[in-house]
């Protein structure tokens, strides 16, 4: 009889944790703008990792017109990833890792869709390709100072 309260708090308490550890996107960007130098570059990427599964959901639901929002915050949060890891010099190499798997997955993204819609989504995978190989220039010291 006193199993069902028990279950209860333990569910409503574990629900409670879940959401607190994953922040909305919104209060993401808010913190990665915020953050020092040094831990924004593993910040953006978060965005940008978040931006690529919306965007692919989204594709998935006909929801074009979103799809291609979150495709375009991809490039922009990948692109900050960039600059302040390249700023920072740190996680240069984990930025360059993440931004070219996006680029893979936005590649497989990108045969599912028609025709029409693959445009914007392959230039985005270009996009992040041009980050990820400037920043294995950098790291091979060809970028360094």
């Amino acid at each position: 009889m006193h199993r069902l309260p028990i279950l209860a708090l333990v569910l409503a308490v574990a629900a409670t944790s879940l959401a607190a550890k994953e922040p909305t996107l919104d209060e993401l960007i808010a913190r990665a703008k915020s953050a020092p130098l040094k831990d924004q570059p593993t910040l953006y990427v978060e965005v940008a990792e978040r931006q690529l599964k919306s965007a692919d959901e989204l594709y998935v639901a006909g929801n074009v017109d979103e799809a291609r929002k979150s495709v375009a915050d991809i490039v922009t949060y990948s692109e900050k990833a960039h600059d302040a890891a390249i700023q920072s010099g740190k996680k240069v190499k984990s930025v360059e890792m993440a931004v070219r798997k996006m680029s893979h997955k936005l590649n497989d993204v990108k045969r599912t869709l028609n025709f029409e819609d693959q445009a914007p989504v392959g230039e985005a995978a270009d996009q992040l390709q041009k980050l990820a190989d400037d920043l294995l220039t950098y790291m091979f010291g060809q970028g360094k100072k």
